[in-house]
């Protein structure tokens, strides 16, 4: 059954269709996307298609100005076409997945399935994005094929973003259907899948909402402001930077309580108070104060003297009075201390009396034992509901995650004295002499399920260079990277420096790790799974060593950074770079000489290094421009200028990709078939890159010259930034910099046309970037990104 939907249709058009439809575009799936027939049509309008599909073709339109964009190029558009439900119903007869994502209304989705089930066609899937209506209600009265072939998939916003993909079947949905949809989602989507049950909000909204009303509570209780419960409830206990009350702003109030609703009209006694939400916030509903869609919320920001300030809500007042807190205590300075989600958060609930550990304390308790309550209700394992909540809601580690972090007999012991009921199966399990809900064993992790512990079953794409390590050791390591063995006679190189950043201990390991591969395996792959693949050179210690005038020093680390780009190029074995996030800079520099590349489709590239004042150091000037060459057609004749020109603009501008399928097109990449569909797979992809080129007799390329435009093609490049200059877009450092590059692109001053050897191109580089180095505007630019975290334009 594998790839068998190649065509689908969506149905409604609103923020979350128009969403998933772009996700399937960005996939290569074509999508035909429909929505009502406007009613305020005049009879001429009546008769026009254009008029008729005006509602899904505006909300297309709209894909273009969302931030953060739900497309990955421009060019995924071309692969939604739009209708309307009243003349495109039977064009479903085409199309192998019909995704229904109209309004949360049950007798209105039924209709639509009334519609579908007279036109679709035999064998073809349908599903339902319902966030908690019930699955089986929908389904009632259509034919015997749809309810085979019916079932839940619940994408969380943004679609592309988001890795959760909940899928819910019926009683009635094919075992097969369920497998396959299950397999296409993960391979295909990129998903993370979870098998939910057919219960109100299903997982990760049930216990998400459940957690965020606790905590609204306790606030209330406890007297906290809302800034200062944000400050503990974010990052600090391994959840995203929105924590409580800004994630709400996100979502929209209104959205929270329709979501909250679901679950109180289908529950009762203690659960259904936790799901009765607090008047002040439905007097915020009503009010408009709905977060970011209303322009105040929780936060607003309000314009000052010294500019923007952001302003707390009073929950008593609904008064923006007072800027926004932050919870300071001895137990929120520990676990800041601490490295990583579970040793902060065990700090932080460990603190008995201190206002941050009882507030983390006291909404960590009841999420916990509300996660296990629902085990077997929601989902059938414990790992479904952690995967769930990680990938759904961006915590870092789930419920039970948690629990094994603080200590679950500890956990469990300080429940029952404070006159909590925890679950039988808890108690039952610790009496068993189980102590954990998770373990890691040569390799491999393990869950506690009905009184015995059973290895967690992944995609067998999916590599976990954590938990290889610990099953096989490393080859080679030193301070910045470590060499690893991934199977099949293929190593893996991987930098564990601070950010990924590049020093003379990585470039170290390049080195090493290309001899090495020489010698014992078939090749290479640079990857890792961090946040990000490596966001450029270690910025600090070149602002030092030039502080300090230590331009010789500063001379030899460019070299060998330049000279182990090269091996990288010219390595006997093939090299496969798997770039993801943020690859920025030097990160950029790494992936452009690799033979080939495997990137996940979240992958943001750049040499961005004008923005620090300087230019690519590493020989990424040199690289971004031949790769240029070597990607125009064979044989055609070929404007010269026009490739530099286009080259110089990039880099001097710092242009970065908002996706890999952006990086293609801006030519960091080598294709769209360098692009793994799912992020996790990444690895597997790559490993596969390397075995297939060495299978086809890998050769490393020759040393030949390069094309250059020279002291003519300087001068254009120059008159291009002196105009950017008069428009108000470059400052005068800018153009400064902007010199230096275009004088390292043309070759310096010589004649167009001229062919060097690219190590007179680096060796131009090279001097372009140690003389940027020295100049105050650039050091100053430099400590205004180390400081910041954002480009100073001086």
């Amino acid at each position: 059954m594998n790839g068998r939907i190649k065509r689908a249709a969506v149905l409604g058009s609103g923020v979350m269709g128009a969403g998933i439809a772009a996700h399937l575009a960005n996939l290569g799936i074509s999508t035909l996307m429909l929505d009502i027939v406007p009613k305020d049509l005049s009879d001429e309008e009546k008769q026009d298609p254009r008029a008729r599909n005006k509602i899904a073709a505006e909300n297309k339109k709209k894909l273009l100005k969302q931030n953060p964009s739900p497309i990955t190029t421009k060019k995924s558009l071309d692969l939604i076409s739009v209708g309307n439900f009243e003349d495109n119903m039977k064009d479903l007869k085409d199309v192998d997945w019909i995704i229904e994502v109209v309004v949360e209304n049950l007798e209105v989705k039924q209709k639509v399935y009334a519609q579908v089930d007279e036109h679709r066609s035999e064998g073809s899937i349908v599903s339902s994005n319902t966030s908690g209506i019930s699955i089986e209600a929908m389904a009632e009265g259509r034919s015997e094929d749809f309810k085979k072939h019916f079932l839940g998939t619940h994408f969380f916003n943004p679609p592309r973003y988001l890795k959760l993909l909940e899928v819910i079947p019926t009683k009635d949905t094919d075992p097969e259907v369920l497998e396959y949809m299950k397999h296409f989602s993960e391979d295909v989507l990129g998903k993370g899948v979870v098998e939910a049950k057919d219960t109100p909000n299903f997982i990760a909204n049930r216990i998400g909402t459940y957690g965020l009303l606790v905590t609204v509570q306790e606030m209330l209780k406890g007297g906290y402001s809302v800034g200062e419960v944000d400050s503990v409830t974010g990052p600090m206990i391994g959840r995203p930077k929105s924590a409580t009350f800004r994630t709400l702003d996100v979502v929209g109030l209104d959205t929270f309580i329709h979501v909250a609703k679901n679950v109180y009209d289908k529950v009762e006694g203690e659960e259904q108070k936790v799901f009765d939400v607090p008047d002040f916030m439905k007097q915020m509903n009503e009010k408009g104060m709905l977060g970011a869609k209303s322009g105040k919320g929780f936060y607003q920001k309000q314009k000052g003297e010294k500019g923007s300030v952001i302003y707390e809500l009073n929950p008593e007042t609904l008064e923006y009075d007072q800027e926004q807190q932050k919870l300071k205590t001895q137990a929120s300075g520990a676990a800041k201390q601490e490295k990583g989600p579970k040793r902060k958060l065990k700090a932080l609930v460990s603190a008995k009396g201190d206002r941050a550990g009882d507030l983390v304390w006291n909404i960590s308790k009841p999420t916990l034992i509300y996660s296990a309550e629902l085990l077997g209700e929601i989902a059938d394992d414990l790992t479904q509901i952690d995967d769930a909540m990680k990938w759904g809601f961006g915590w870092e580690i789930g419920p039970f995650e948690m629990w094994d972090a603080i200590g679950v007999e500890k956990a469990v012991r300080r429940m029952q004295e404070e006159g909590s009921e925890v679950p039988a199966w808890v108690t039952d399990m610790l009496g068993k002499g189980f102590e954990t809900f998770y373990k890691r064993e040569n390799g491999k992790l393990y869950f506690y399920h009905n009184g015995e512990y059973v290895e967690k079953k992944v995609n067998e794409k999916e590599i976990n260079l954590k938990l290889h390590k610990e099953a096989n050791g490393v080859i080679k390591k030193n301070s910045g990277a470590s060499l690893i063995d991934i199977g099949d006679d293929v190593a893996l190189l991987q930098f564990t420096s601070p950010n990924n950043s590049i020093g003379l201990d990585v470039i170290q390991m390049i080195n090493q790790s290309l001899e090495e591969v020489n010698n014992n395996y078939r090749g290479l792959v640079i990857g890792n799974q961090g946040k990000n693949f490596c966001v450029g050179a270690n910025l600090a210690m070149i602002l030092m060593e030039a502080q300090e005038f230590n331009f010789f020093e500063i001379d030899i680390v460019i070299k060998q950074f330049q000279q182990a780009m090269q091996n990288i190029k010219f390595n006997e074995k093939p090299v496969v770079a798997a770039p993801y996030g943020m690859t920025l800079g030097g990160g950029t520099e790494i992936v452009l000489p690799t033979a080939a590349q495997q990137a996940s489709p979240e992958t943001y590239m750049g040499l961005v290094e004008a923005g620090v004042g300087l230019i690519p150091g590493g020989g990424g000037n040199k690289e971004f421009y031949i790769n240029q060459l070597n990607g125009l057609p064979e044989g055609v004749d070929f404007d010269l200028q026009k490739v530099a020109n286009d080259v110089f603009e990039k880099i001097a501008t710092g242009k970065v990709s908002t996706s890999a399928a952006e990086a293609v097109e801006h030519g960091f990449l080598n294709g769209p078939e360098s692009i793994s569909l799912n992020g996790d797979h990444q690895i597997y992809d790559a490993k596969n890159q390397v075995l297939a080129l060495d299978k086809g007799g890998y050769q490393a390329p020759k040393h030949e010259k390069v094309p250059v435009v020279g002291e003519a093609g300087y001068a254009t490049m120059v008159l291009g930034a002196k105009q950017m200059q008069l428009s108000g877009y470059a400052s005068e450092h800018d153009i400064k910099i902007a010199k230096k590059l275009a004088n390292v692109l043309a070759g310096g001053q010589i004649k167009s046309g001229t062919k060097v050897e690219e190590q007179y191109l680096l060796d131009l580089e090279r001097e372009a970037f140690l003389s940027l180095v020295g100049e105050q505007k650039t050091q100053e630019r430099m400590i205004h990104m180390l400081q910041k975290g954002k480009p100073l334009r001086n």
